[in-house]
């Protein structure tokens, strides 16, 4: 039990390490010498859990989505909910998501590396296509409770919020601002007028509630 322990506390060393040396040499210039020497471990324990660096970007991949998950995957229970509580659940999950990836070097390593660009090949990873499911479907609900504006419908809102999300995603990359809580509530406080329908955007709060899970 105790090497298992150890196995697993390796395996997670090695993907915060790739996430942080991808992050900051990218991709193609990453080392696996570099990500070892920042992990604490050998080349051989490196080998021993991932065979080469594509192995290991797809490993953060997974964990990237896994965290994501937490902030969308417990999401959709959503009986006996009005309007304003569905969209509410989508603005706080657009906070948690832009902190984590300010915060998170895994969510953010995991979201470049998905880039078209940097695409693992075979990783089945897709964390942009993840949250676009996600926010299609909140906004789906949404609208069959009455909460868009008239003439709004659920696929022009949604590719609205995952664009100018997914711009704020690229954007931090190079601007740390662009991830800031304020950036993201103006974003918020300009959209939703035209995206709710009066009563039901009366009742939301830009800057999040914090009732949306971490990433962690």
């Amino acid at each position: 039990m105790a090497r298992q322990e150890r196995a697993l506390r390796t395996r997670s060393a090695l993907i915060e390490a790739a996430a942080e040396v991808f992050h900051r040499d990218g991709f193609e210039q990453a080392s696996l010498a570099a990500i070892s020497t920042r992990a604490g471990v050998s080349n051989g324990a490196l080998h021993f859990h991932f065979a080469s660096k594509t192995d290991l970007a797809a490993a953060v991949e997974a964990a990237a989505a896994f965290r994501l998950g937490r902030i969308t995957g417990e999401s959709g229970d959503w009986a006996g909910q009005d309007g304003a509580a569905v969209l509410q659940e989508l603005i706080d999950a657009s906070h948690v998501l832009l902190r984590g990836l300010d915060e998170d070097v895994v969510l953010r390593a995991g979201f470049a590396l998905g880039s078209a660009r940097l695409r693992v090949a075979g990783s089945g990873v897709d964390l942009r296509g993840d949250w676009q499911r996600w926010v299609r479907v909140v906004l789906e609900r949404a609208g069959g409770l009455g909460a868009l504006a008239p003439g709004v419908s659920a696929d022009d809102a949604a590719a609205l919020v995952v664009a100018s999300t997914v711009g704020f995603e690229v954007l931090g990359g190079h601007d740390a601002r662009w991830l800031a809580p304020d950036t993201l509530a103006r974003f918020w406080v300009l959209l939703l007028p035209s995206l709710v329908a009066a009563p039901t955007c009366a009742k939301l709060v830009a800057a999040g509630t914090g009732g949306a899970p971490g990433p962690a």
